[in-house]
């Protein structure tokens, strides 16, 4: 294999962890965080700064088997305007503490798939945005949407594009038709090759496209197939996702057949397939499961100590504030985090009584800030300068993480890190594990239920 798989040390290292788009991971929020709380940080903040808002559309017309995400499954589009006004009332209950129209620097419009809003419905909410925020007139922000291939007609594309978003995230996961009908998800290569070089046609700057390794009826040479066709369509960014079958905690998980999914040596076999297809065609391993274009942002600001995580994945704008609407919403702002209801029922029952959907969350200690920091630079630039740790912090690092560097030594000796004096480094061998080396740091996980996480590999 490849010098980025080893099926020993992944049978060794690979245990269940957070995928650290947070730390402390949402598993630590609350019930004792409450509106108040983001308010409170709200009105502290610095009016003029600017922001990231992420929007969570929770509507599909079906479901996908393999799908974890918060979901709302309908065919019912007529539920799709009174949700869109409630998230515009959710930002008007917000607006008083964000200011006068402060620069959106940043938008991600999630789901869910949000192209199940009609064309009406999407300049609704696009137009609640603009209400409360300065959308950057130069084409210069990053305005991201998530889409259906199956649910984006060429009219709907033009749309978008017209209203200001730049980048486009697709769902494929599996080009194989056997796969496809596992988990319920039909869509042709023609119809997604067609929706990909439309949105160049219209100038979208970046497609990210989602694959999935693991998934019930793929095999070496099935997934080979899929990848082959993804070089056809080129996307800048690729995801390549490890199906984490966990039916008793997500149901729709259910009614895939266990025996149908592949063992770990396939699933190894297949990862290590992909990794050689995307770096042979010039792509760059960003971290975990994400890789770019040599010239797509996300590669530049790696090189530029600029990426950062979030519940996005990897953002190249990671000083941003993240303010987060919908249900099931997730805000990062400073050092709290907030997530709204994430029943759309609750959602709806509070944004009707005039109060903001605030269920849980967490205010960081400083020690949580520190491990935070360690975490994404490890996660992000796979190395973590410890001379400039020190004096960001003021402490010495040796002595604060004695026994995490403790802990660390066992994957030195078997080459996954590098420790020195000035460095921690993830080792090529090292980086598909990296999140057992973040783990390390992660103080909440030792109290933790490891089966409410995904693999590592």
């Amino acid at each position: 294999m490849n010098g980025y798989c080893d099926e020993t040390l992944v049978a060794r290292y690979g245990v269940s962890a957070p995928r650290y788009t947070s730390y402390p991971p949402a598993t630590q929020f609350h019930g004792q965080f409450r509106a108040r709380d983001l308010t409170r940080v709200l009105e502290a903040r610095d009016p003029t700064r600017p922001w990231s808002l992420y929007v969570h559309v929770p509507f599909c017309e079906s479901v996908c088997y393999y799908c974890a995400c918060t979901k709302t499954i309908t065919k019912h589009h007529e539920w799709a305007a009174p949700y869109v006004a409630r998230v515009a009332q959710e930002l008007a209950l917000l607006a008083p503490a964000l200011g006068s129209r402060p620069t959106l620097e940043q938008l991600h419009w999630g789901g869910g798939t949000p192209t199940f809003l009609n064309h009406d419905e999407i300049q609704a909410l696009m137009g609640a945005i603009v209400e409360r925020f300065a959308m950057r007139g130069d084409d210069d922000g990053e305005y991201s949407i998530e889409i259906d291939p199956r649910h984006a007609p060429d009219a709907t594309l033009r749309l978008l594009r017209a209203l200001g978003f730049n980048r486009l995230s697709l769902g494929i996961q599996d080009f194989d038709p056997d796969v496809q009908r596992a988990i319920n998800r039909r869509q042709s290569f023609a119809l997604v090759h067609h929706v990909t070089q439309f949105a160049r046609d219209l100038g979208f700057r970046s497609l990210n496209t989602d694959l999935i390794y693991g998934l019930p009826r793929q095999d070496r040479a099935s997934f080979a197939r899929t990848l082959e066709r993804l070089m056809e369509i080129g996307p800048d960014r690729v995801s390549l996702f490890h199906y984490a079958h966990l039916p008793e905690r997500f149901k729709p998980q259910r009614r895939i057949n266990t025996a149908e999914v592949p063992d770990g040596p396939t699933k190894m076999a297949m990862l290590s397939d992909a990794i050689k297809v995307l770096t042979d065609a010039g792509y760059v391993y960003i971290g975990l499961d994400h890789f770019a274009k040599a010239d797509d942002e996300l590669a530049v600001a790696q090189r530029e100590r600029a990426l950062a995580r979030n519940f996005q994945g990897y953002s190249t704008r990671g000083h941003l504030d993240v303010l987060g609407v919908g249900v099931s919403a997730v805000s990062r702002i400073g050092d709290i985090y907030s997530q709204n209801a994430w029943t759309l029922e609750d959602y709806e029952n509070s944004v009707d009584q005039g109060l903001l959907p605030v269920r849980r969350g967490f205010e960081l200690s400083s020690d949580d800030i520190l491990r935070r920091e360690v975490i994404n630079e490890l996660l992000c630039h796979m190395e973590c300068d410890l001379v400039a740790f020190e004096r960001r912090h003021g402490l010495r690092f040796a002595t604060y993480f004695a026994a995490e560097l403790g802990y660390l030594e066992p994957l030195a000796r078997d080459g996954l890190v590098t420790l020195g004096d000035t460095k921690i480094g993830v080792t090529r061998r090292g980086q598909m594990l990296v999140r057992a080396v973040c783990a390390v740091f992660d103080r909440y996980l030792v109290m933790a239920n490891r089966r409410q996480f995904s693999r590592v590999v």
